[in-house]
């Protein structure tokens, strides 16, 4: 039987980390604990505004190499998502290999929650696509870098509610960008995925007036939506979704990816702007939206409620002025539609240059205090 070298496994992920623009991540933990199936990868990518704050994603994936880019993009994605929120942490992600249907117990968590702790507060964790309130319950009796926990254990509860609270703020300013009026009533809206954030959502939009379709890969989500909401139209699938005659904004809420070479071109919305992460499939597409004249609202920037309120159980969880925090998202949408326009870039280039600058004042900051000789006591 032939022998995979470490080598052979890890060309692609080193080529990544130390050679391309996509790289520069400080920090990458492959973790394993045989006695429980537990296979885990925990990426972080900077701690320049404070410790790295991203969560878990529990998730079948084709391969390992898969799992670890995807950590290396969520931790990314997290630094710029904790920076444009005006939190003062960077940005990790982890992820932990597996059908968590299948595989997901309690003894493994609790070895996540071991290889947490191991790190010592660079890395606080929390949900994600997988894993859920109780999940990190379990994780957090094992480490006290444990956030997303339940309001029982000391934890602000399901970070979904404002995170689909931010996306309908940065909507708002997409609104209020393109046509003036930051409502959604009369609006056509196109959610794609109404699971843990979507379904949060279309409760939003209803309440403003907007007209929703919907899909989603699990039928039980859609028929949660519907039986609540007669009035909610639902579609086979994306595909169809996209293509839907007089949209107005489409909202990816699923996974990564949503926008490519296929779907961007058959887009019928002016704007998108929806609560999944790393929408934009590769770099040049949020270019083709412009060209197309479609709005793209930066995903880690009206997504950031959960982070926000998640983030705010290190200080001790307030759920009002995790919410005030959220609403500033309009603000900063707005201001991102206006970079771009000022510097003549699509807004997904104005999120990151602003996100970049935050990064590295902090760096040149924590580098001057450095130099700064101490004191004399005497």
């Amino acid at each position: 039987m032939g022998v995979t070298t470490v080598t052979e496994m890890t060309d692609g992920v080193l080529h990544t980390l130390f050679r391309t623009e996509q790289g520069g991540h400080e920090q990458v933990v492959l973790c394993q604990d045989r006695a429980t199936g537990l296979k885990a990868v925990i990426a972080i990518h900077s701690t320049a505004l404070g410790p790295a704050l991203g969560g878990t994603r529990f998730h079948a994936y084709a391969s390992d190499e898969e799992a670890v880019q995807d950590a290396l993009n969520l931790s990314r994605g997290m630094s710029y998502k904790n920076a444009m929120a005006g939190l003062g942490l960077g940005g990790g992600k982890a992820v932990i290999i597996g059908d968590p249907d299948v595989i997901k117990t309690e003894e493994l968590l609790l070895a996540y929650g071991r290889f947490v702790e191991s790190l010592g507060g660079r890395y606080v964790t929390a949900c994600d696509v997988g894993t859920y309130v109780a999940d990190m319950d379990v994780v957090a009796r094992e480490t006290r870098w444990a956030t997303g926990r339940s309001p029982e254990n000391g934890g602000a509860g399901d970070s979904s509610v404002l995170t689909a609270f931010g996306v309908f703020q940065g909507m708002r300013a997409s609104a209020q960008h393109l046509w003036g009026d930051p409502t959604l009533r009369g609006r056509k809206v196109a959610v794609a995925g109404v699971g843990k954030v979507g379904h949060y959502l279309v409760e939003h939009l209803l309440e403003d007036g907007a007209e929703v379709v919907i899909t989603d890969v699990r039928e039980e989500s859609v028929r949660r939506i519907l039986d609540k909401h007669p009035q909610v139209t639902a579609v086979a699938d994306t595909d169809a979704l996209i293509r839907t005659e007089g949209l107005d904004i489409y909202a990816p809420c699923a996974l990564g990816g949503a926008l490519n070479d296929e779907t961007v071109p058959a887009l019928t919305a002016s704007i998108v702007c929806g609560a999944a992460n790393n929408q934009l499939a590769h770099p040049g597409i949020e270019k083709d939206l412009a060209d197309r004249g479609i709005l793209y609202a930066p995903d880690y920037v009206v997504n950031a409620g959960g982070v926000i309120q998640v983030a705010d159980e290190l200080h001790g969880f307030d759920f009002d002025r995790c919410k005030a925090k959220a609403t500033k998202i309009f603000d900063t949408t707005l201001e991102i539609f206006t970079r771009a326009k000022s510097d003549g870039i699509p807004p997904a280039a104005a999120a990151d240059r602003i996100a970049e600058q935050r990064m590295a004042d902090a760096r040149a900051a924590k580098a001057a205090q450095a130099a700064t000789p101490a004191a004399d006591p005497s």
